[in-house]
């Protein structure tokens, strides 16, 4: 298959491109590199700098004939979002709906769409949450996200276009960047390898912090390549459906890294959520997917990468 994997030198999107590579699938990587890296690129993959929001994409598209569009390219952070909710909605809203255009009026025969079950589905009752939820988004990221499933949802019924959409818990592993993408995991890497004290958000009632469901970037990969031929017209949550406070995070990087530093605590922040975990069962029964790689395991293997970039950057 001929595939646009944009986002494709960010975080996870690169993931996804090796992956798709390895198959021996025609990739293309478009990224305006705002921040995604050139360092993350697949040299067997094409590369264009382009944003999602440029209004050349639907020439470029036509031009090119993908039979697939990853949609990974997207402004990540919820605290960002809340800050800047106009510059959010020109990636996460009026980019998709550029990109969605584009891949219709090429003839692109699949979207898939990457959203996030980590924030849309906001504070629910009944956990784990489940695909027929009703979203509650608590930040302009969110919202912004469920709108895109929108437009993806309208372009498929007026255009007809194939479609699924992947909601992410939320995603730890190599690659992810401190600053870019403002995952606590790297965060927390980055802090404990140079000796400094890291800091947990929770809520009053809440002493060992949020829950959240995290789930290792290679299991993702895993769904991508699933979704390149099953699952049309389909919604997934993707994680683990394991519940882990902010402090058992820690604790297991911590000790990955052989560090006794205690964390500091600290009020949550705008957009914050207390609890979100994923039901995974319409995956596992659907694709067939599982996530492989424990927690324990995916801080080791994520704290060895940050530990031997740091010796490489020194």
């Amino acid at each position: 298959m001929k595939i646009l994997v944009t986002g494709g030198a960010g975080f996870i999107g690169s993931h996804v491109v090796d992956a798709y590579v390895r198959k021996g699938h025609q990739v293309t990587v478009l990224d305006n590199l705002s921040t995604g890296k050139l360092a993350n690129l697949n040299p067997s993959a094409a590369f264009v700098e382009m944003s999602i929001t440029d209004k050349s994409l639907g020439a470029y598209l036509e031009k090119e004939k993908f039979d697939v569009v990853n949609h990974h390219a997207a402004q990540v952070s919820v605290p960002y979002s809340v800050e800047h909710p106009d510059r959010d909605l020109e990636t996460n809203g009026i980019g998709v709906l550029n990109l969605l255009d584009a891949s219709v009026k090429s003839g692109v025969s699949r979207f898939i769409f990457i959203s996030s079950g980590g924030a849309i589905y906001g504070e629910q009752d009944n956990l784990p949450i489940n695909e027929q939820a009703l979203a509650r988004p608590l930040s302009p990221y969110a919202a912004h996200k469920q709108l895109g499933e929108s437009y993806v949802y309208a372009y498929s019924v007026s255009h007809g276009i194939d479609f699924a959409i992947l909601r992410y818990a939320n995603v730890y592993g190599p690659r992810q960047s401190v600053h870019a993408e403002a995952g606590v995991v790297a965060i927390f890497c980055e802090k404990l390898l140079a000796g400094q004290t890291c800091k947990i958000y929770r809520f009053p009632d809440m002493p060992q912090g949020m829950i959240r469901d995290y789930v290792f970037v290679e299991d993702l990969v895993r769904a991508n390549l699933l979704v390149l031929q099953q699952g049309t017209g389909e919604i997934f949550n993707l994680g683990t459906g394991v519940p882990t406070s902010t402090l058992e995070l820690y604790e297991s990087l911590a000790k990955a890294v052989g560090s006794r530093l205690d964390p500091q605590f600290g009020p949550p922040r705008s957009g914050d959520i207390k609890r979100s975990l994923l039901d995974i069962a319409k995956a596992q029964r659907q694709l067939g997917w599982e996530p492989k790689v424990g927690l324990v395991e995916g801080c080791v293997r994520t704290m060895e990468w940050y530990r031997r970039e740091r010796k490489n950057d020194s």
